[in-house]
């Protein structure tokens, strides 16, 4: 939900994209963004919803972030910078935030952004009538006051560690939802923010279109178009690319390191390579008696080979996972026990469980039932499906009957994820700067629609995940999330499976990228080209 980097359910984020130009009439007025370009790129899914409160998936995160602003945002080293506020002071040791917004803001019907929109922001997350994933932090604060149009104040019971960059959450506009039921309010078809590009035109299946925002606080867009065309495959995606059909887009390994080398693709592209700030895994789902037993999922991450599949999926451009850290962070721990390929270890647990092949037939079995499950990943990630194929043969080596489904991305969301209609899936997260994973992980999480959908619960990380939201020393806080880490080692809830590079390539027209920590996006508005090479006018 923070307007650099989005922490939701997803591990593949949306490659921009599409095809379109136009004009924008705008608001009276002398502003006007400057003349070109359109952005033209690609999404494997289509958005969910585009009101953010009630967004969970990346392709929604994606629009959403370029439509709405938090009070903050995390900057392009991380740093927690202002946004919709221009300053702000921490007070009574960390238990008050006092924002001083901006007075040059205005939402994209010309209405005037005040700090009554922040309250109600506020009090739409912590709604229980909201269908929402993102209540927590929200409900940790005592009360708010609005003194003036440009004051808000959030006052906590207890000090909250992330609660500062917690107001990276995009703010909604009081006058348009207020009184409503915002599952049903046009605005998730067609939002209005305050950000930098304001929403055109959405066609279902097809693409998303948003207008460069003339009057945004911190000025116009570097170009006049975004587009987002919904192409559900990867492949096809590339061939766009290659025929200059979009402008951006996440390369493949195999594209990255292999069909991209060539003076032709070179003459019209960059592509830029960092580690991105997400990780890929196998889940379990806990609900299923199949899975409750930890000697069984430890099993399952000793069968399955990680290196293998870095190695044959990702060409070596990535690394092990051993938790739900990014590497080298100062919340990543290094030390945890890791499981190394060792199908003679999966075997020898798996039996301790009680899981032998009684019969002969080649498939372990307990209680007259085979170990057999189901493992769903979403349609045109590549990757995902690749490893679950790997994940398929090396599980089948040790006895173990899995069954690979690839779903469209609606129906995987919608009929199989949100509700723990699952035995097994091939999933991912962002990893966001701030360790608290509270949402993700405690056991109270585990509703529908919520994140921790494979129903972990564990006393300790409980614990653990409420003591270290609660720490404002950084050192202190580290002990404890490098404990909550030893325990999901041990655990095994996830088969943490690798944390990739980001691969992208990006038009040469477009001049400003500026390549950082937080990745090549963090400036995106910022970015232009210009007159000579624009192809799209207004």
């Amino acid at each position: 939900m923070l307007k650099t980097l989005k922490y939701i359910i997803f591990f593949i984020f949306l490659a921009f994209s599409a095809q379109g130009c136009g004009s924008d009439s705008g608001a009276p007025g002398t502003a006007s963004v400057r003349v070109g370009d359109t952005h033209v790129s690609a999404s494997i899914g289509e958005p969910n919803v585009l009101l953010p409160v009630i967004s969970a998936d990346s392709a929604s995160s994606a629009i959403n972030n370029l439509v709405y602003n938090g009070l903050v945002k995390y900057d392009k080293a991380f740093n927690i910078v202002g946004d919709l506020a221009e300053s702000w002071e921490v007070s009574d040791g960390g238990r008050t935030l006092t924002f001083h917004l901006r007075r040059d803001v205005t939402w994209h019907d010309g209405q005037p952004f005040t700090s009554a929109d922040v309250e109600f922001t506020y009090r739409l997350y912590i709604d229980p009538n909201v269908p929402t994933a993102y209540a927590e932090r929200y409900k940790q604060v005592a009360w708010v006051k609005t003194p003036d149009p440009y004051t808000f104040i959030a006052h906590y019971d207890k000090p909250l560690a992330p609660a500062l960059i917690s107001w990276g959450v995009e703010i909604h506009p009081k006058h348009l939802l207020e009184g409503q039921d915002v599952t049903k309010s046009p605005l998730g078809r067609a939002p209005v923010g305050t950000g930098p590009f304001k929403f055109q035109k959405w066609v279902p299946g097809e693409r998303i279109e948003l207008l460069g925002n003339p009057y945004y606080f911190e000025g116009p867009p570097g170009f006049h178009r975004v587009v987002v065309r919904i192409i559900p495959d990867q492949t096809t995606q590339f061939l766009e690319l290659r025929f200059r059909g979009i402008d951006q887009m996440s390369l493949t390994p195999l594209q990255y390191a292999r069909q991209t080398d060539q003076p032709a693709f070179r003459r019209f592209y960059e592509k830029y390579r960092y580690l991105a700030s997400s990780y890929t895994y196998v889940g379990y789902n806990q609900k299923r008696e199949l899975f409750k037993d930890k000697r069984v999922r430890q099993a399952l991450t000793y069968a399955i080979d990680r290196e293998e599949i870095i190695e044959g999926v990702l060409l070596g451009l990535g690394q092990p996972a051993h938790g739900s850290y990014k590497p080298g962070t100062w919340p990543y721990n290094p030390n945890v026990p890791q499981y190394p390929f060792d199908p003679q270890r999966a075997r020898e647990l798996l039996k301790e469980a009680g899981w032998e092949d009684r019969d002969g037939d080649g498939i372990l079995d307990k209680d007259g039932k085979p170990f057999q499950f189901a493992l769903i990943t979403n349609q045109g990630n590549a990757q995902r499906i690749q490893s679950g194929e790997i994940i398929q043969r090396r599980l089948q080596d040790i006895g173990i009957d899995v069954t690979l489904r690839v779903l469209e991305w609606a129906t995987f969301l919608k009929n199989f994820i949100d509700i723990g209609n699952f035995d097994a899936c091939i999933l991912g997260w962002n990893i966001p700067p701030d360790p608290d994973s509270y949402n993700v992980w405690h056991s109270s999480k585990t509703g529908k629609g919520q994140l921790n959908f494979i129903g972990f619960s564990h006393p300790e990380v409980d614990a653990l995940l409420e003591e270290g939201r609660r720490l404002l020393d950084q050192g202190e806080r580290q002990k404890v999330y490098h404990r909550f880490q030893e325990i999901l080692a041990e655990e095994q809830p996830y088969t943490f499976l690798y944390v990739s590079e980001s691969l992208q390539a990006v038009s040469r027209r477009f001049q400003g990228i500026e390549p950082a920590p937080a990745g090549i996006s963090h400036n995106f508005e910022k970015w232009y080209v210009s007159p000579e090479e624009q192809r799209y006018t207004r």
